[in-house]
């Protein structure tokens, strides 16, 4: 490594106007460094849109369905308890052929199992249904 010393000619009140680089360089090689282990752990090899999480206010009209699950599983048409998932598709089947189709609502219980409302959801594909919305209440104030 070579050390500047200034002008041979003996002057030492002259000012010497070269920058070091050197630290910059280094800093620059850290950042570089950095980055090439972080990019491969932030990009992922399957690109999907993820959902936006949004609170929006939802009018509940005359001529949307409303299916309710409670813990149990028992899946519930308005207030009327429906036998089966064949009678559940029968009924979505008519109400999917309405112009316009209505909103299927699906109220599930923080309690109930995952396949109560997934059977609602697996009724809804099979009938032909293109709108499923989920009725939950907000979260309390402040938390």
């Amino acid at each position: 490594m070579a050390m500047a010393v200034g002008p041979a000619s003996g002057d030492e009140d002259e000012v010497m106007s070269a920058i070091n680089t050197t630290p910059l360089v280094d800093v620059m090689l850290v950042l570089l460094i950095i980055f090439l282990i972080t990019i491969p752990v932030v990009t992922t090899s399957i690109p999907v849109t993820l959902p936006k999480e949004r609170v929006e206010i939802r009018e509940t009209k005359p001529e949307n369905v409303i299916i309710s699950v409670n813990p149990q599983g028992d899946i519930y048409w308005y207030d009327a308890k429906v036998p089966n998932e064949a009678f559940l598709v029968e009924r979505l089947k008519r109400v999917s052929t309405m112009k316009p189709q209505p909103e299927v609502q699906i109220r599930g219980d923080l309690a109930s199992k995952y396949g109560g409302v997934g059977k609602v959801l697996l009724a809804c594909q099979r009938a032909g249904i293109t709108k499923v919305a989920f009725i939950t209440e907000p979260p309390p104030l402040g938390g």
